[in-house]
């Protein structure tokens, strides 16, 4: 069984044949490893070129750097090795590793796990480190980066700061129950809990810029068959990815594709062209087109303009932000008139640029957050709702006179919400601010 007393192991480096392949070592028996491959530790900070040998057998020579605790990335001894990358030199280290005790290979993100266990690093933080590793375009660099320096948890801590506070000051009316709270001292405490409020009502207010930039912006390419939507996801992709046809229906499925517009993700989606009729496979093939379409946060509609009649197909219910190409202008002597559409011809190129760029000027505005630390998961904005909606009844209850031990609960509650996305719920805290703030027993 797995157990937070073990040493553990992992390749960090990315996997599959290599110059060099890096093994990191983290725990209590972390030194020991010099013992294992009977060589000496070099001091810590310094790199030191080793021989690892399985008792008499020759297995590589690695560079190796130790990381005395806490000063450390998990906040535990750490050994790393970096040997050659080799698939059987990689399995002779791990092999040696494995057969002694108390060394175990470590779970997924159990590195970063110990880290936050360990008070070396924050939750958010953590969740940064993994968004910085999978991150692929500039923006997502960005955000992961900002959240990583501690953006998103100073404005977590911050509110947690003023909400700890006030609980402080009820506690202390709490521990003297014969002396009333004044009304200029309730008059401070609300209008503190206004401020943390409103402050965060402001940055619940963001669009959902933060999740949409840390996932990708869905959009949707959707409209009747043969108008070319399946061309136009081939050239936003500068490859083949769906198959172009002159028949009809040809699209059954949607066909999902992962882009960098302007440095901001994006998956467009190819769906099945939308009409009357067709045979089974193609009706379930339009049902999840639109069910797509619904869920996506942008739409681009594709219409033929040597069609007869234009229209938002199958009600869409296509918003103001959303895109419309019509295509096959090459083919018409008139192009047909919407507002705000782009006559675009996907055989000869018309128009595409100009498309496009708007399409990334769309994008950037759903998802630029201007350097600003911002909610990158759901689990962060459901405890910042539940925090507010915390903090609202203790400012209610204070205004309409309940006693300071229900406001407190709230706030108790409001602080634990808070909590959990730092992962950093310290009852000891509360304590010290009492005493600091107050002259206990006077």
């Amino acid at each position: 069984m797995a157990s937070d007393d073990d040493t553990i192991f992992a390749l960090s480096s990315a996997p599959g044949r290599a110059a060099v392949a890096i093994i990191r070592i983290s725990g209590p028996r972390a030194r020991a490893v010099g013992t294992v491959f009977g060589c000496s530790m070099p001091s810590p900070r310094e790199i030191g070129l080793r021989k690892l040998r399985d008792g008499a057998r020759m297995i590589d020579q690695a560079l190796v750097l130790v990381f005395d605790k806490p000063n450390s990335y998990t906040g535990e001894d750490i050994v790393e090795l970096q040997i050659h990358g080799g698939r059987s030199v990689y399995d002779s280290v791990v092999s040696c590793l494995v057969e002694r005790a108390g060394f175990r290979f470590a779970e997924p993100g159990e590195f970063s796990r110990r880290a936050v266990l360990n008070g070396r690093l924050d939750l958010t933080a953590a969740e940064a480190v993994n968004d910085l590793v999978n991150a692929e375009t500039e923006a997502q660099r960005q955000l992961a980066l900002t959240q990583l320096e501690g953006g998103l948890a100073e404005k977590f801590e911050g509110w947690a700061h003023g909400i700890l506070r006030v609980r402080a000051h009820l506690e202390a009316y709490i521990d003297f129950p014969d002396e009333e709270i004044p009304p200029t001292v309730i008059e401070k405490l609300t209008e503190t809990l206004a401020i943390i409020q409103g402050s965060m009502a402001l940055f619940l207010d963001d669009q959902h810029k933060g999740e949409r930039l840390r996932d990708g912006l869905r959009i949707a390419v959707v409209g009747p068959p043969n108008a070319g939507k399946s061309t136009l996801i081939n050239w936003l992709a500068d490859r083949e990815v769906a198959i172009v046809s002159r028949h009809a229906g040809t699209t059954r499925d949607v066909i999902e594709v992962h882009l960098d517009l302007g440095g901001y993700p994006v998956v467009v989606a190819d769906t099945a062209g939308l009409r009357v009729g067709g045979d089974e496979v193609e009706i379930e093939g339009m049902r999840r087109a639109r069910d797509w379409a619904g869920r996506a946060d942008l739409r681009v509609l594709v219409l033929d303009a040597a069609a007869k009649g234009l229209g938002d197909p199958d009600g869409l219910g296509l918003g103001g932000g959303d895109l419309v190409l019509i295509n096959k202008i090459d083919l018409v002597d008139r192009v047909p008139d919407w507002p705000g559409s782009f006559a675009v011809s996907m055989a000869r190129g018309d128009g595409l640029v100009a498309a496009l760029e708007r399409l990334t000027t769309l994008a950037r505005e759903m998802m630029d957050v201007g350097g600003q630390p911002v909610m990158t998961r759901a689990r962060h904005r459901a405890a910042l709702l539940g925090c507010r909606e915390s903090v609202e009844r203790a400012l209610i209850g204070l205004n309409a006179g309940v006693s300071p031990e229900i406001a407190a609960e709230d706030l108790r509650v409001a602080a634990d919400d808070l909590g959990r996305v730092t992962g950093r719920v310290d009852v000891e805290a509360l304590l010290d601010v009492v005493f600091r703030d107050f002259c206990i027993g006077k």
